[in-house]
């Protein structure tokens, strides 16, 4: 069994966190540059056994795609061709930058950890993660 691995895109950083081999814990794995980011993942899925794909689906409150589905929705359509053998499934993203920002404030980090724009992307990829593999048990 292959490792999960979540994606919280966003249009400068993108946040990038990954389950453990038996799928268990989800743990944040790194910040990549958007730019760099299909570059760096391909590296990775080169290196590591990865079955899933789990990418943040961007929704308003309302429950309508938000202004960056247009750029994760042709993301998602490049990594199920370039991955043909991976599954590449959407898993909604409210409010995961709020839950990062109060786990950060729960877990005692201060106010300058705290405005690190690259820490609450890891967090909140590892919060899709986590989310994805709840509902999945």
């Amino acid at each position: 069994m292959g490792r999960i691995l979540a994606i919280d895109y966003g249009t400068k950083r993108t946040g990038i966190a990954v389950s453990d081999p038996l799928r268990i814990i989800a743990g944040g794995l790194t910040t990549v540059e958007t730019k760099q980011l299909e570059r760096w993942l391909a590296q990775y899925m080169a290196e590591n056994d990865v079955t899933t794909i789990v990418v943040g689906k961007p929704m308003q409150t309302n429950g309508r795609p938000s202004d960056t589905w247009r750029f994760v929705e042709p993301l998602t359509a490049r990594l199920r061709r370039a991955y043909p053998d991976k599954e590449v499934v959407l898993c909604d993203e409210r409010f995961t930058s709020v839950l990062a920002h109060r786990a950060m404030l729960e877990s005692g980090i201060g106010r300058t950890a705290r405005r690190d724009k690259a820490l609450v992307d890891k967090i909140s990829a590892t919060i899709i993660l986590q989310s994805y593999m709840e509902f999945n048990k």
